[in-house]
């Protein structure tokens, strides 16, 4: 039998419900995506919150629904931890097949601690299929190691006897399972024009996922923010480049500079 407090997507789009029907069916005025892309994704979604809540977004209180690289950042600013902790660990060798390497790391940072705002998007290794974790019963450092486990890179993590793989195996930002939000900010790390072919195909898959979202959101503002070629250039078109530590590093005061000013068209957007 399904554990009731996961809900799963399957290739028709279906959805059970996670146990917390309050958080999915009364809007809040903000709920944020953050998108997946290894240490630089980190960096990059983590500067670019940081940023907006220096122009008055209230990203740290807002649920966060984070996939792969995105759970990271959504469970380092629910819990108001600073990246320099982040940027203090020592990435692990990739590949690496050891088990428990992600989640010895995160425990680190995150202890065993649970957070009620942060959900995170894996893959079930058995059923193939997508599960929404909550980030309020299960400690957030085994959700970031689940949802961070990429195949063939880092070995899958198992929560209540499951073994999970990375959820932008699924999709790099799952904006469809976001909470219901009077405005929607999305910060999709890998979608850009200057990241080559794999920005390109990401950005259109993203693209897709937010006109089926507008859809089913009529009236709902919804917010995308992607990496400029300014901090594009810290990664090459080689995806093991996202795991490396010096390029992620120079990128995270360039998001927060990029976080700042999208935070403050949106505001004067809302004051006219």
């Amino acid at each position: 039998m399904e554990d009731p407090l996961h809900h799963e997507h399957s290739q028709q789009g279906n959805v059970e419900l996670d146990g917390s029907p309050s958080l999915l069916e009364r809007p809040h005025p903000l709920s944020m995506v953050y998108g997946g892309g290894g240490v630089f994704g980190i960096a990059y979604c983590v500067g670019v919150s940081h940023g907006l809540q220096a122009s008055g977004i209230p990203t740290a209180t807002a649920p966060s629904l984070g996939t792969s690289a995105g759970s990271w950042a959504a469970s380092v600013l629910a819990l108001g931890i600073d990246y320099d902790a982040l940027d203090s660990l020592e990435t692990p060798p990739i590949p690496n097949t050891r088990q428990g390497v992600l989640a010895e790391q995160a425990r680190r940072i995150f202890g065993e601690r649970t957070h009620h705002l942060v959900s995170v998007s894996a893959v079930c290794v058995r059923t193939r299929r997508r599960h929404i974790l909550d980030g309020g019963r299960y400690p957030l450092a085994d959700l970031v190691a689940a949802s961070s486990a990429v195949p063939g890179l880092l070995p899958p993590h198992r929560i209540d006897g499951r073994l999970y793989v990375d959820g932008g195996m699924w999709s790099a930002t799952s904006i469809d399972a976001a909470s219901a939000a009077q405005h929607t900010i999305i910060v999709a790390p890998l979608a850009g024009p200057a990241m080559g072919p794999m920005g390109r195909t990401a950005g259109f898959l993203l693209d897709r996922e937010l006109r089926q979202w507008r859809k089913r959101h009529a009236g709902h503002r919804v917010t995308m923010i992607r990496p400029n070629r300014d901090i594009a250039r810290f990664i090459s078109r080689n995806p093991l480049d996202l795991f490396d530590q010096d390029r992620a590093r120079p990128a995270y005061p360039l998001a927060y500079d990029q976080g700042r000013k999208w935070g403050e068209r949106i505001q004067a957007e809302l004051a006219a």
